[in-house]
């Protein structure tokens, strides 16, 4: 339907929708995917009309006003009266954009009626334009032909400009779309294969974030080594080996072992209770530092399985690896109890005669003039004063 088939108020009220509908293409970026300086305007208008009056120059000097993307296409050049022209328009002197007017020559009704061939029509716009006194001259820059061609180029030059900006939002689309997918999570395989695979990737990831915590690329697993280099040697400078090794308790394990008969060699029983009763101090730190290190163990595993993000929609996976990494946790820490309290006691059990040679080694040594150990000649008193073989010394 044409505007000259309507009355009254019926054209204003088409003309009104359709620059709505028009300006809303152009400006709402919600009918467009792409940005505004993507989309490219044809503001056609007929040469037999003034073109200050035109609607579509006047749309597109709304959405576009510095004219970089629109195109002025002049039509009905033909139509118009001899003596006249449009070269002010098509050569930018009436009205000027950023990019050049195009004049065409399109078929006439007759011709349409006549069912007159495309082909046939672009050969009457060249000759048209070819034959013109007037448009002679821009023959080579006018015709339908030369506007495809004009648009063609531009359209190129726009998508090479804006492929690094597509192409980045392609990228950073997929970046979105595989996070929400890790987020949600992948889709499981159907057959056994396939789902025995999943687990096993499912387990190296949380194996891998367990070895970062041991290995100190995340924080937890310096703990352990605080248990060696604080807990452990604090413990043992706790004990109390000061009473153990009192002279009270010495002389009472030494009676009670071996008597208050004169030795000819060092009173060997009395020794080894008291060796074997210092060093079995050594199990209750031994013990506790295994129960410390079994501890941060545990505190490890529920870190790692709260930190794998592969594992956070599989609870029932997290409570399986949870129920196995606690359990051989408990065995190992069984064993390795047995194992520290069985090196304690091999310690305390391996008493050679080369420990009981170096002792009066350490107690006794000759005292020279001057008080100087070693030096021959020293005083005799002083030297019988320290015998170990007496009945004083040991008692």
């Amino acid at each position: 339907m044409g505007f000259g088939e309507l009355v009254g108020e019926e054209v204003v009220v088409i003309v009104k929708k359709l620059s709505c509908y028009v300006l809303g293409i152009f400006v709402d970026p919600g009918y467009i995917p792409w940005s505004l300086p993507n989309s490219i305007i044809l503001a056609i208008s007929p040469a037999n009309q003034d073109i200050a009056t035109s609607d579509a120059i006047k749309l597109a000097r709304k959405v576009d006003p510095a004219g970089e993307r629109t195109f002025g296409v002049m039509t009905k050049l033909d139509w118009m009266d001899k003596g006249t022209n449009a070269l002010d328009v098509i050569e930018g002197r009436s009205y000027r954009l950023q990019q050049p007017w195009v004049g065409v020559v399109n078929r006439s009704q007759a011709d349409i009626n006549k069912n007159t061939d495309m082909i046939v029509a672009r050969r009457k716009e060249r000759e048209y334009f070819a034959t013109s006194p007037d448009y002679g001259h821009l023959a080579n820059r006018m015709g339908s032909e030369y506007l495809a061609k004009l648009l063609s180029q531009h359209l190129e030059s726009v998508i090479r400009a804006r492929i690094p900006s597509i192409t980045s939002l392609i990228n950073k689309s997929i970046d979105e779309l595989e996070s929400e997918m890790d987020h949600l999570g992948r889709p499981i395989a159907v057959d056994a294969g396939a789902q025995l695979y999943t687990i096993l990737e499912l387990c190296r990831a949380f194996d891998r974030i367990f070895k970062e915590h041991l290995d100190g690329g995340r924080p937890g697993g310096d703990r352990i080594y605080g248990v060696f280099d604080n807990q452990l040697p604090a413990a043992l400078r706790k004990l109390p080996f000061d009473r153990h090794l009192s002279m009270q308790n010495v002389k009472k394990v030494v009676s009670e072992a071996d008597g208050y008969q004169p030795h000819l060699i060092a009173p060997e029983q009395g020794y080894r209770r008291l060796i074997e009763g210092s060093l079995n101090y050594f199990r209750g730190p031994a013990e506790a530092s295994l129960y410390s290190v079994h501890f941060v163990l545990k505190e490890l595993v529920r870190k790692s399985l709260a930190e794998t993000q592969e594992l956070r929609r599989f609870l029932t996976l997290q409570a399986e690896i949870a129920g196995a990494a606690n359990e051989a946790l408990e065995r190992f820490r069984d064993e390795s109890k047995k194992s520290t309290l069985r090196l304690v006691d091999m310690e305390s059990s391996y008493l050679t005669v080369e420990f009981f040679r170096r002792l009066p080694q350490e107690v006794e040594k000759p005292v020279g003039p001057g008080g100087k150990p070693g030096h021959p000649g020293g005083n005799p008193a002083a030297n019988a004063a320290i015998d170990r073989y007496s009945e004083a010394t040991i008692v």
